[in-house]
């Protein structure tokens, strides 16, 4: 038995704080009219105006992209005839990255302006344009948890530690930042986006070899 090596294995987690530098827009548009192919090239017309005052306002092509097309009848349940089709509806969805979101209030006033009555806001999400940076300390942080915790244990144990047998790192990618979902405001007036701080995690298992002290 004195041949199987002695270990311990500890998990460590740590975080780092920093201000949200990107925001991701969702924006809809949704027109109904009375037969599809107005409804179809009205939705076209609002959706180009929309991008057309993103990048206006410094918004890239790269960060612009439709992410849903859906063109439907409206229909509408009538007392002795049961549904039939009042109108038409085609919709789109906008995905759309402002990397200022110190700037972002005003992008979104002008695209709800362009948009007229048609626009919808379907929510927002901030996050990070360059998430490592930000991990890079919070794996710092938690390699120096699972340490800490490691060295105590050790001298619990009467023993010290050896050198790092394995590590294994757990997801450490932050989430978006969700922001309530907001509907069309009545009129163009910016609403202040406030970005605060958010927290990235990572987590971390540490193998160490675990060795009796020298005899005194």
């Amino acid at each position: 038995m004195s041949g199987i090596p002695r270990t311990i294995t500890v998990t460590g987690a740590g975080s780092a704080e920093a201000v949200p530098d990107l925001l991701t827009l969702s924006i809809g548009v949704e027109c109904r009219r009375d037969n599809v192919g107005a409804a179809y090239a009205d939705a076209g017309k609002v959706s180009a105006a929309i991008s057309a005052v993103l990048r206006q306002h410094g918004v890239g092509n790269a960060d612009i992209s439709t992410t849903g097309l859906n063109v439907r009848a409206d229909l509408a349940w009538q007392e002795g005839e049961g549904q039939k089709v009042t109108g038409y509806v085609a919709s789109s969805i906008l995905s759309v990255r402002v990397r200022s979101v110190a700037g972002s209030s005003e992008v979104i006033a002008a695209a709800v302006e362009a948009g007229g009555n048609d626009v919808r806001l379907n929510g927002l999400e901030l996050g990070f344009a360059d998430a490592a940076a930000v991990s890079v300390l919070a794996r710092e942080a938690a390699w120096q948890d699972a340490l800490a915790s490691a060295q105590q244990f050790a001298t619990l144990a009467a023993a010290e530690l050896g050198g790092v047998l394995s590590v294994t790192q757990h997801s450490d990618v932050p989430p978006p930042i969700p922001v309530a979902k907001i509907q069309r405001a009545m009129a163009a007036e910016a609403i202040n986006v406030e970005a605060g701080e958010s927290s990235v995690s990572a987590a971390v298992t540490v193998v160490w070899e675990l060795r009796g002290l020298p005899a005194g």
